[in-house]
């Protein structure tokens, strides 16, 4: 049976009295597992059926509350959204590419990385301060040092910033300095973090991966988290840009198999933009541009890619890493194939319902 997904925004100072009127009106006396607070702002609930025009009216009339959206996922394609990081815009037709070294070394690493990436033309700098390792024993980042360095690198060539964010105590300082919060692989599934990371005050938006056993329907979900934390806080626009970066397969050949067909599927359930990683889905850098390529061609609306100045010494991920030369040529071949694409579409996107099959 379809379930209708309703969220409820109420101000600051709402007193409780408005949080049961509103839930009578849906018909709920008391506690139920069909309905949640998130926080004091955020009212979510699970309806049997859509609300008739005249339920909305009366929601939107209770004292207090500030909004009432439909979170059920729309039958047709939603218009896409655009989200704004600094200077650049995910989702309105173009290709911005974020590039940047796997971790933050030194000052004269990422100062050397990131003037060379902007001179290529790409729109954002990437670099992880806080670095999520399978080894214990591995580079871990700087940490705040790292970030430090990420904002003197901003100030030198005017890219914005995404970095990764991995627990919520480390939020704040993150926030502070990054212009984009990138929620990792590993993290994707961690509900409280990405919550926070939707609610933060300054309203950063945030770069959410896919987990790399993750379903597209688990990945749009992980998104619901991100946007219920952004309108508990009062946070207008979705903020949420969606990224690829390979599953887990079987064989060893690549680091992780690019799921090319996640970037339409992913248009035909939303209207959030959505980025390709080739870097980490290659794990080797001669495949890199190949993938990049295949990534514009289906639709993305964005590309990360590992770049250092000396890609053979760089303390993490250096064998899908490009060098300078690989870098301005990646970035030509995309500025001519997003060029291609909005000449000709490949295809228009329809609605793809959760779990279809041809």
């Amino acid at each position: 049976m379809p379930v209708n997904l309703l969220a409820i925004c109420f101000a600051d100072d709402v007193p409780e009295r408005s949080v049961r009127d509103a839930l009578e009106l849906l018909g709920f006396a008391g506690p139920d597992p069909r309905w949640r607070r998130h926080g004091p702002r955020l009212l979510t609930v699970q309806c049997a059926s859509p609300l008739p025009p005249e339920r909305h009216e009366r929601l939107r009339s209770v004292p207090g509350v500030c909004a009432v959206h439909d979170r059920s996922v729309p039958a047709a394609p939603s218009p896409g959204a655009v989200v704004q990081v600094g200077p650049t815009s995910f989702g309105d037709g173009g290709v911005p590419i974020i590039a940047g070294p796997c971790s933050v070394e030194s000052e004269a690493q990422l100062l050397a990385t990131a003037e060379l990436v902007a001179e290529a033309g790409a729109d954002a700098l990437r670099g992880g301060a806080f670095k999520p390792r399978s080894s214990p024993y591995a580079f871990g980042g700087l940490g705040a040092a790292g970030l430090h360095l990420l904002a003197r690198a901003r100030d030198r060539t005017g890219l914005p910033i995404v970095t990764e964010v991995l627990d919520v105590g480390d939020l704040p300082l993150v926030a502070a300095h990054a212009d984009m919060l990138q929620i990792g692989s590993r993290s994707m599934h961690n509900s409280t973090l990405l919550f926070a990371c939707g609610a933060e005050a300054h309203g950063r938006p945030v770069l959410l991966k896919r987990g790399f056993a993750a379903t597209i329907e688990e990945l749009l979900l992980a998104a619901e988290y991100v946007q219920l934390g952004r309108l508990a806080a009062g946070h207008r626009g979705p903020g949420v840009v969606l990224c690829e970066r390979g599953v887990r397969g079987f064989d060893p050949a690549t680091r992780f198999q690019l799921d090319v067909a996640a970037v339409p599927v992913v248009h035909g359930r939303s209207p959030l933009p959505i980025a390709v990683d080739p870097s980490h889905a290659a794990g080797h850098r001669e495949l890199v541009p190949a993938l990049a390529a295949a990534a514009v061609a289906v639709g993305a609306d964005g590309l990360l890619v590992e770049v250092h100045h000396q890609p053979d010494r760089a303390w993490s991920d250096g064998e899908q890493t490009l060098g300078p030369a690989a870098f301005r040529a990646l970035v030509q071949h995309v500025r001519l194939l997003v060029d291609v694409r909005q000449v000709s579409p490949l295809t228009t996107t329809t609605a793809i319902p959760n779990g279809a099959r041809p």
